[in-house]
């Protein structure tokens, strides 16, 4: 398997798991989401844990595709999964991710902002009220 390989199915292993782990990412990694732009490693790796909590089960992720040139991989995937107020959640993506020594150093996350603008944004609201 190629390292760009085993990097995607690490990756999409952790988000499901709710948790992406240091050793995962670089230092310096950043992230850039449909809904929010850049953000950095901390508050990225939090988002991954958010969307977790907020799942009645983890969220189930199909690969459709992996595509690989030197340092950066692209994943087109679907995920399912249902939310903790019993809605069904299903994302469309395409993710790129930049590697560095074996590493994700960024990542860029296109998805489909209504979907997530309508099932995420009143659970982000409900919690913060």
């Amino acid at each position: 398997m190629r390292e760009a390989d085993r990097l995607v199915h690490a990756y999409f292993a952790a988000v499901t798991a709710g948790e992406l782990p240091d050793d995962l990412l670089t230092d310096d990694m950043t992230a850039w989401l449909t809904t929010q732009g850049t953000i950095g490693r901390q508050a990225y790796q939090q988002a991954v844990r958010w969307l977790g909590s907020v799942m009645k089960e983890p969220l189930r992720f199909t690969i459709d595709a992996i595509t690989a040139e030197g340092d950066r991989a692209v994943a087109e995937a679907r995920s399912e999964g249902v939310l903790v107020n019993g809605q069904p959640y299903a994302q469309t993506y395409v993710f790129v991710l930049r590697i560095r020594d074996g590493r994700i150093a960024a990542i860029a996350e296109h998805y489909n902002a209504l979907v997530a603008q309508e099932t995420l944004l009143p659970l982000m609201t409900h919690q913060q009220g």
